[in-house]
């Protein structure tokens, strides 16, 4: 092939990626990048051979524009799991998930050693009813494997008409795979959800959208308006929280803290540093705060849960957060989608970076489910040859039968019994305290 066919396939790729192509062959290069431009260009060379050797050799014909998109996007994924090129039906999915509302099984994934794998359900979502757990491993989808494909490509085949039903095929830890079927529907997720437990305030973020801010503040207003006697601590629960919008999460860390740093990107270059600062306003007039996370708690939940924590603000409790502490900018290509790059780390305001370690708790609490016996606890009356009471008097008339359904999600989930109850004990220490 000649030099002249060779440039001729180079403007083609640059004509059907635009800026991103570009950058190879119009950019103002630095000093370094002259002094490599040589092997730049060798390399590109390359690229062009292999073209245009599939272009005229490959069994079936494949459009100019397919071949050049997932040699991007094979670049793009060699980098790291979140890096990827983004077509424009895809791009678009996107933007419509950050808005709080899209079509799907409701699932964050990510890949890990050529499988998907589940970051975390979303709360109310079919992934969710269906019982699917962070960590788990999705090998096929409707009976095709899915190992080694691209993260992309594995969620466009998870991707379907709402109503339709998909059957996955599901690795948990050491177990053996098993199939689950779920039906897609319309995700509508709504970001923020309240719960009162007496003068314990509970509030559960279950992503990070446009939405999560305003409704913080909706919740807040909501909790202190359902209690007379105002709150006395409050539970944020961060858990299964696959994160969102960087924004957004620093909005729901000012929210509760006076001042100081809240998170810093650090980038490739030693100038490449942003800081995110407080501002003055606690929207929880400094009530104590328990922060619950586990290993669905990824981006930017960590980065709520690491500003509370490193400002000593709350009390993270639960098990190690996911460990997703890297940026990632995203770039419109007009007319041809968009590309994701990561470019930057997230580090807490004690300078520690989340990246791959998660953010670890103050109190680690295994997630176990509380179980009732059938009849409630055992009583002196209930035990053989107890005596009667001689007094007589009305017999109790609690029933001790435990309901099918519990009433309440405090009664099986504990760890957010083990939060409520720090901050119900610390209340009473306060109280104690105030009268001595």
């Amino acid at each position: 092939m000649t030099f002249l066919s060779k440039r001729r396939l180079l403007v083609l790729a640059a004509m059907i990626l635009g800026a991103f192509s570009a950058l190879f062959l119009i950019a103002p290069l630095t000093t370094k990048a002259q002094s490599n431009n040589e092997e730049t260009y060798r390399q590109l060379t390359l690229f062009g051979d292999v073209f245009q050797r599939v272009r005229e050799d490959y069994v079936e014909e494949v459009a100019d524009q397919d071949l050049v998109e997932a040699a991007i996007n094979g670049m793009l994924t060699s980098l790291d799991p979140h890096s990827a090129y983004l077509p424009d039906d895809n791009f678009q999915k996107m933007q419509v998930q950050t808005r709080g509302k899209f079509g799907g099984l409701g699932i964050e994934v990510t890949m890990e050693n050529g499988f998907v794998k589940v970051v975390s359900p979303i709360d109310d979502t079919p992934a969710d009813k269906a019982g699917i757990l962070p960590e788990d491993l999705i090998i096929s989808v409707d009976g095709e494997s899915i190992v080694g494909l691209t993260l992309n490509d594995a969620v466009e085949k998870l991707r379907g008409p709402i109503g339709s039903n998909v059957k996955i095929s599901v690795q948990r830890a050491q177990d053996e795979p098993f199939e689950v079927n779920i039906i897609r529907d319309e995700i509508k997720i709504r970001s923020v959800r309240t719960r009162l437990y007496e003068t314990i305030g509970y509030i559960r973020i279950t992503t990070f959208s446009e939405q999560t801010s305003p409704g913080l503040q909706k919740a807040m207003d909501d909790l202190q308006a359902e209690t007379a006697e105002g709150l006395t601590g409050l539970v944020l629960d961060l858990r299964n929280n696959p994160g969102g919008l960087l924004s957004e999460a620093i909005r729901v860390s000012d929210a509760f803290l006076e001042k100081g740093e809240i998170v810093s990107t650090r980038g490739r270059g030693k100038n490449d540093i942003q800081h995110a600062y407080a501002r003055p306003g606690d929207i929880s007039d400094g009530l104590p705060i328990v922060v619950l996370i586990n290993s669905g708690s990824a981006s930017a939940s960590e980065i709520v849960a690491g500003a509370l924590k490193d400002h000593r603000r709350a009390v993270v409790m639960g098990t190690r957060s996911f460990g997703k502490g890297s940026v990632q900018t995203i770039t419109p290509m007009p007319g041809h989608g968009a590309m994701r790059l990561t470019t930057a780390l997230y580090f807490t305001p004690s300078g520690v970076s989340i990246q791959a370690k998660g953010i670890s708790p103050d109190i680690e609490v295994a997630l176990a489910r509380i179980e009732k016996l059938e009849g409630g606890l055992v009583r002196e009356e209930d035990l053989r040859g107890a005596l009667d009471n001689q007094e007589g008097g009305a017999e109790s008339t609690e029933d001790n039968t435990a309901s099918a359904e519990p009433k309440d999600p405090i009664e099986i989930d504990y760890q957010l019994a083990r939060a409520v109850d720090l901050l119900r004990g610390l209340s009473v220490f306060n109280a104690l305290s105030s009268k001595s």
